[in-house]
């Protein structure tokens, strides 16, 4: 599937025309105080962990604190309003995932334009996630289970963190291109989503392989495909969607950013002390441990990914009939 990039041009904007003033001279003194890195979404998950890691690094090579705020709520909305109206001096950063780009649809009385309030900086990793299913399920591969969905409309449910979180869209983009006919059955986060169908009560889930590979490794539950264009190197043996449905893609992505109008320097060289923390091994291992996949690179080349999952995703969402909580 091929998506447009007409909303590319905002985030190039961002990325590439920062104001130079005040120049070199501060972005040689940044940081000159502790740094606040916002995470939309509560403690302990793969956005936190990655938010973290970096923080962690940041503070290392710049010598000045980089704090971890987590600031749940309404899917990362709450978060990111908070850094689209804060100070463009770089002591307020985001931490960007992939709710930033189906809210966009999702929600139409937002309080800010993500795409022209914050600025790329850059684009930390793809995440994956895992079609999994309760042993109970008479499917050992996704051509089953799309065989068995169809002879059984309406009567398999699959769980989600969520009306509009990545699992339901990732889900919903799925059905759009087999045609088959999966309930869901939303729930508040994705650790109880996946509590339920470890028990039995639901039967598929498009799950983080954060939370699912424990499950996998254990038997508990059954691991079908994976939804990245590409294998994993955390589960090897798992074919990914494409493999059967042509053309599907649905990974993450985990990234940071920056309020507009953020200097240009100040941009750069985050941007170039987080691409050698990203070439880190203890970094990249611990990414491919949440199933992320190291990617790096520019600030516009971030900007590109976050227009095309916007545009891609607004067209599943549209699709779907999906509606904010």
């Amino acid at each position: 599937m091929k998506f447009p990039r007409r909303a590319f041009m905002p985030l190039a904007v961002a990325a590439a025309a920062l104001p130079a003033v005040p120049g070199v001279a501060w972005a040689q003194a940044y940081p000159s105080r502790p740094v606040r890195i916002v995470v939309g979404f509560p403690a302990g998950g793969a956005t936190d962990i990655m938010a973290r890691l970096m923080g962690e690094w940041l503070t290392e090579r710049l010598g000045q604190q980089f704090l971890i705020d987590n600031k749940p709520g309404a899917s990362g909305n709450m978060g990111t309003e908070s850094v689209a109206k804060a100070p463009a001096d770089g002591y307020t950063l985001l931490q960007v995932v992939t709710p930033a780009a189906i809210n966009a649809t999702l929600y139409s009385n937002l309080n800010f334009d993500f795409m022209r309030d914050i600025a790329p900086v850059i684009y930390l990793a793809r995440l994956a996630y895992v079609v999994v299913v309760h042993p109970s399920v008479p499917a050992t591969t996704l051509p089953e289970l799309i065989a068995y969905a169809k002879a059984n409309p309406g009567k398999i449910n699959y769980g989600s963190a969520g009306q509009g979180t990545p699992q339901n869209i990732a889900c919903e983009l799925f059905k759009m291109m087999t045609g088959v006919n999966l309930v869901h059955v939303p729930y508040r986060g994705g650790a109880p989503a996946v509590a339920d169908l470890v028990s039995g009560h639901l039967q598929v889930i498009f799950a983080p392989v954060s939370e699912a590979i424990q499950h996998i490794k254990s038997g508990k539950l059954r691991a079908l495909a994976v939804t990245t264009a590409t294998r994993l190197d955390v589960l090897p043996d798992v074919p990914t969607v494409a493999e059967f449905v042509p053309g599907y893609e649905a990974s993450g992505f985990g990234g940071v950013g920056a309020p507009r109008n953020t200097p240009a320097e100040i941009i750069d060289r985050l941007n170039k002390e987080l691409n050698a923390g990203l070439a880190d091994s203890k970094i990249k291992g611990r990414i491919v441990e949440l199933g992320g996949t190291v990617t790096g690179g520019s600030p516009a080349e971030f900007g590109t990914i976050i227009s095309d999952a916007t545009e891609k995703w607004a067209k599943v969402i549209k699709f779907a009939g999906v509606k904010a909580e």
